[in-house]
């Protein structure tokens, strides 16, 4: 019974540490800035504005539910699709933000590269994949990039 009690132990102890990656992804995922709620409501954006009052509440769920509906009207755009990746993670839906995030990696529009990069790294922490997770921050940090201190941080809290 001992022998079989220390590695439960051991494995709990650590699991605790905030080193695992569900507490790496807590620490690391933070929302995507809203840079649109202030737009003036039109027929064409209003479920897309009500969808962000959802997320600027935290109510990542209820955010997705939104912009999913936004997006089947407007599969192009790619804020919304960006909103829609942090929504998912928020929500605790690594896959689905991943799947949103190929989207993006697919558009013509690069205008969210940077933000594609960290938020794949992200997708890959959140899912338990973090060799992915660190070889995209070692990506990040190799060149000039909107989230390289991010990336720093997360490969010195993958190390420890």
């Amino acid at each position: 019974m001992r022998k079989s009690f220390l590695p439960l132990l051991l494995l709990l102890l650590g699991a605790c540490n905030g080193k695992d990656p569900a507490s790496l992804c807590e620490k690391f995922y933070k929302p995507y800035p809203d840079m649109v709620s202030d737009r003036a409501r039109t027929p064409d954006n209003t479920t897309f504005l009500d969808a962000m009052a959802l997320y600027n509440d935290g109510d990542y769920a209820g955010a997705v539910t939104g912009l999913d509906r936004a997006i089947a009207r407007d599969p192009g755009n790619s804020a919304m699709r960006m909103y829609l990746v942090s929504a998912n993670l928020g929500a605790g839906d690594a896959y689905k933000a991943e799947m949103h995030i190929d989207f993006l990696e697919n558009q013509a529009d690069k205008s969210y590269r940077d933000q594609v990069d960290w938020y794949n790294a992200l997708c890959w922490l959140c899912e338990g994949d973090t060799a992915r997770a660190d070889k995209q921050a070692h990506y990040i940090m190799s060149k000039p990039h909107t989230y390289k201190r991010e990336a720093q941080a997360l490969v010195e809290a993958l190390k420890k």
